[in-house]
């Protein structure tokens, strides 16, 4: 996320960001530290509460995890090999040439996104990979993916930031002028209550702008659509989303 003027759609909700947002899967971590030149530290830009970062820590000796939202960072998962520190994505402070891997999930859409990409040329140790994901809509079943995605399209719809339309692309349409790689397809998964779906997408930005623009929470009716076709409020179901990965080298300079 950029500097002090950065867009801030996350810190008035980040211990909630904490508890809802869903953790990435194991495996995209094992096959990006395999493609690292050396594991002495991986950065994790935007690194919000610290999903991403505290991952890597299992495949890294260090890892500078990055944040320009001070809540965020406050309410950050600590770990022994995560170093958090408040910085925008354009200018780190860490040293050139120090990291093997730099990552961004569900993030790269706020930035300026060239002068992220000059920042990560500068930080990346020669053969390092940067790496950026995002995530787009739950899958659960088709009844409720139904009316989540009404929610989506049509009740928080306008309120949605212009940087969202490059989450529906999947990234495909930034300009990525790195040696891309191509990894295995990976989704995330979680098990969850009615509780916990509705307190996840209370963190969605369209949601909270949502809320400041009419003075009203539009959860409560989503959450009394979904009943019905949920059943039982605490019964968990399985919620994956499908991960769009782009990583790729810097190529010679």
């Amino acid at each position: 996320m950029a500097s002090d003027a950065f867009a801030d759609h996350f810190s008035s909700v980040a211990p909630d960001y904490r508890t809802y947002r869903p953790r990435y899967p194991a495996a995209l971590f094992a096959s990006l530290a395999a493609l690292a030149p050396h594991r002495r530290l991986a950065w994790d830009c935007a690194t919000g509460s610290g999903q991403a970062a505290v991952a890597l820590a299992d495949h890294f000796d260090a890892v500078a995890a990055t944040d320009a939202s001070e809540q965020q960072l406050a309410a950050a998962e600590p770990h022994p090999r995560v170093r958090y520190s408040r910085a925008p994505a354009e200018a780190s402070g860490l040293t050139g040439g120090s990291a093997a891997l730099i990552t961004v999930a569900q993030a790269i859409h706020w930035f300026d996104v060239p002068a992220f990409f000059a920042e990560v040329r500068r930080v990346l140790a020669p053969g390092g990979v940067l790496a950026v994901w995002c995530y787009n809509l739950t899958e659960i079943d088709p009844a409720v993916d139904a009316l989540l995605l009404h929610y989506y399209r049509d009740t928080v719809g306008p309120y949605w930031p212009p940087e969202r339309a490059m989450i529906e692309s999947g990234y495909r349409d930034i300009d990525f002028p790195f040696d891309e790689i191509a990894l295995p397809s990976a989704h995330m998964e979680a098990s969850w209550s009615l509780h916990d779906l509705c307190g996840y997408l209370g963190t969605w930005s369209a949601t909270q702008r949502y809320r400041s623009a009419t003075g009203s929470d539009p959860l409560p009716a989503l959450k009394e659509s979904l009943a019905p076709t949920w059943g039982d409020p605490s019964a968990r179901r399985k919620v994956s989303w499908p991960l769009a990965v782009r990583a790729g080298r810097v190529g010679p300079r």
